[in-house]
């Protein structure tokens, strides 16, 4: 599935993922591929990428929403920091 991050001042990542692991406001959860159509708020916490190339990149977040459609993540996040 393809996953794009962005803040309000730029894109931090696109890409392939297999699966996104995010903080969301009623408790962590994951998402894969052909997940159903979901569009939910993010609290603080860590993001955690699995990239198609076996890669992970993780980092923090303070709040955000996550919008999953047809294989296409959107994160849209504030207070972004690698780790």
């Amino acid at each position: 599935m393809n996953i794009v991050v962005l803040t309000p001042e730029k894109e931090v990542y696109q890409g392939e993922a297999n699966a996104v692991n995010v903080p969301g406001t009623n408790g962590q959860f994951e998402v894969l591929n052909g997940h159903a159509p979901l569009v939910s708020s993010l609290s603080e916490g860590k993001v955690k990428l699995t990239l198609a190339d076996g890669g992970v990149k993780n980092f923090s977040i303070e709040r955000g929403f996550i919008e999953v459609l047809r294989n296409e993540v959107s994160l849209l996040v504030q207070g972004y920091s690698e780790e």
